[in-house]
């Protein structure tokens, strides 16, 4: 930590301080009252909590700042006066409440000299969040991005999770707009990054994906010659900018010229084995996930662990904490069926690797349910076509085709000599659809954009199998 007057969440932050730190002005109560946490949602205020309303498209965080006061929160900032019934808390005035968020965030960051490694990229930023967790805490106390809090408003939020006894944070830094990430890059400044890919997600907002990786790259924005940029070396543009930077690139992945390099990839049930080479020397390294993409995300956990000063037995035994989240390959054995529940989201680029591990991992039959990709504009049709493609390419035996946008995965499926292909105009119809399909033993993948809920063919699967 950093100076003599440290003011940490829970033990001695106020809020005055606060109001100082935003210059903001004190409406009403006790300018001493303590803060214990900070909540952006009125469902999460609690006792001790900061309220910090948000005015969103469609509520205005603001109506709530009675009730979360009358919840037990010690403070609330707010854009305007103060409301009629405050039951003695603390009102801050300030000028946007989004801004002073992100403000107040930045500072509470400023207040620890831990070491934070952000993580950015299109596809698969969670997974590799969790692997750098995961590898870190073989040897380190270790804070990271609790599901995937990592936007405008959820990373700032995060800030507040540090605590004095931290010694590394690992923090998922997304973006989708022109600006976002230079913003997110003020509040955390890392000491470390990380580049997972860069791919089609958000293309619609950023025209290019030349416009995605100059965005991304600003998480470097406050970097010097001490700072590490850890980079797939196997990402067309990402490579380009390896030693080109005034501060340390790595790169990580399976190309000859890669600095972390991974060799003899196999399955032994389900963890996955291979073979490190780094700086001349070589380690069998174990991590309890599938596929080349978590063989990825190890390397580059490896690499940020190294330079964190871990040796490779305190990471080899991180790693084998390592474990999905919720959504995210998540794979279950079930009375008959294996079933992947990649649920949570999607991109073209997610959805050939969710393949891959469903072709890895399948004894028997193998189902693909796979939904809409939403925001690509202009590509879509030609995107989700080219998924199909690759479905059949692959030999995955059976398509279920969710939303209107995947009639073009249908086609690019059946095109590429898939013949058991059906479409879906929603979850429950295919579902219905999988019931005529699933035989014993067979393996099913479901995926989709998190605005198509395939979530919902999970837990009827679940519900069904799981006896």
């Amino acid at each position: 930590m950093n100076g003599n007057d440290i003011f940490i969440i829970g033990k001695n932050l106020t809020a005055k301080k606060v109001a100082e730190v935003l210059g903001g002005e004190i409406l009403c109560g006790a300018p001493e009252a303590e803060i214990n946490n900070v909540q952006f949602d009125s469902r999460a205020v609690c006792e001790g909590s900061l309220f910090v309303p948000i005015k969103g498209e469609k509520v205005d965080g603001h109506k709530f700042i009675e009730d979360c006061l009358q919840k037990g929160a010690s403070a609330a900032l707010s854009e305007g006066n103060v409301p009629e019934n405050t039951c003695g808390k603390v009102c801050i005035r300030v000028d946007n409440t989004l801004d002073a968020l992100q403000r107040l965030a930045a500072w509470y960051r400023s207040q620890f000299s831990l070491k934070l490694v952000g993580v950015t990229g299109s596809v698969g930023k969670t997974s590799t969040k969790e692997m750098i967790a995961a590898a870190l805490s073989g040897g380190l106390d270790v804070m990271k991005t609790q599901g995937n809090k990592n936007s405008q408003i959820g990373m700032p939020c995060t800030m507040f999770d540090i605590k004095e006894e931290n010694d590394a944070a690992v923090i998922e830094m997304g973006m989708s707009e022109f600006g976002e990430m230079d913003r997110l890059c003020d509040i955390a400044r890392p000491d470390i990054a990380v580049m997972t890919n860069i791919g089609k997600a958000h293309i619609e907002n950023l025209k290019t994906q030349e416009n995605i990786m100059s965005e991304k790259f600003k998480i470097t924005k406050h970097f010097g010659k001490d700072n590490i940029l850890f980079l797939n070396g196997d990402d067309r543009l990402l490579k380009t900018l390896h030693n080109k930077q005034v501060f340390k690139t790595v790169t990580f992945g399976f190309s000859d010229d890669c600095d972390y390099r991974a060799e003899n990839i196999r399955t032994e049930n389900l963890n996955t084995v291979f073979t490190l080479c780094r700086g001349g020397k070589t380690e069998e390294i174990t991590i309890p996930a599938l596929g080349e993409h978590s063989v990825r995300n190890a390397l580059a956990a490896i690499g940020a662990a190294e330079a964190l000063g871990l040796d490779i037995l305190q990471i080899q035994k991180g790693l084998m904490t390592y474990k999905n989240a919720p959504m995210r390959q998540q794979i279950y054995r079930l009375n008959g069926i294996t079933l992947i529940d990649d649920s949570y989201n999607a991109s073209p680029e997610a959805m050939v690797v969710s393949l891959d591990v469903l072709k890895s991992i399948s004894e028997g039959r193998s189902i693909a349910v796979l939904a809409d990709m939403l925001e690509l504009g202009d590509s879509a049709e030609a995107e989700h076509y080219s998924v199909g493609k690759a479905l059949a390419q692959k030999g995955i035996d059976c398509l279920v085709a969710v939303g209107p946008i995947s009639r073009n995965t249908a086609k690019g499926a059946e095109d590429g000599g898939c013949t058991n292909v059906y479409a879906a105009a929603t979850n429950d119809e295919a579902y219905e659809r999988l019931a005529g399909l699933i035989s014993n033993g067979c393996t099913v993948l479901v995926k989709g954009s998190r605005g198509m809920h395939t979530e919902e063919v999970v837990k009827k699967l679940l519900n069904a199998y799981d006896r």
